[in-house]
């Protein structure tokens, strides 16, 4: 993945970023190579790597689940705002009730309870844009069926939010409302 790199470090649009998806695929990359490289130093690099696998995952779903446990292990050690962006839609993703049943079955079998905790942790923090709260209220109430916990946790924590974030946050929190009662 070293040419790779290089690639990564110029400004690219979405375009060029489905074209290296495609192309990463064709070439059969490991995932996991690119999953390290949403950690690289550079922040834009992680950022357009992070890009990149969340197209592999909407377009290319069967080879991202090959590093699927890769990918949920490292999940709560992305710190960069970008990469949570995209990090987020993949987990939102993998964990909705649309999810293909392997995704499904990764889900169940996967210790989550670190993966919650972290969601729970970027949706509390100022810091964090809303883009990846609205992805972090999806995952936990997608959570909920396997953490039943979580609906009362959930509800407290949006009822404490709702009025320190902006008008889409709440937009997100009657539609999480609705999904689940």
């Amino acid at each position: 993945m070293e040419t790779d790199i290089n690639v990564l470090q110029s400004p690219l649009g979405k375009n060029q970023i489905v074209a290296l998806a495609e192309d990463l695929v064709i070439k059969n990359h490991a995932i996991n190579e690119l999953i390290d490289l949403t950690f690289h130093h550079q922040e834009q690099v992680a950022f357009r790597a992070a890009w990149i696998l969340e197209n592999i995952y909407i377009s290319y779903q069967e080879k991202f689940l090959t590093a699927a446990v890769y990918f949920l292990d490292q999940f709560a050690a992305q710190d960069n705002l970008s990469c949570r962006r995209h990090f987020g839609k993949i987990l939102a993703l993998m964990t909705s009730r649309k999810a293909s049943s392997t995704a499904k079955e990764i889900i169940e079998n996967h210790k989550t309870d670190q993966i919650v905790e972290t969601v729970f942790s970027w949706l509390i923090d100022d810091k964090v844009p809303v883009a990846i709260k609205s992805h972090c209220l999806n995952i936990l109430a997608n959570f909920n069926v396997k953490h039943p916990w979580i609906k009362e946790e959930l509800l407290a924590t949006m009822d404490f939010l709702i009025h320190k974030e902006s008008i889409a946050f709440y937009a997100k929190v009657k539609q999480i409302r609705r999904q689940l009662k």
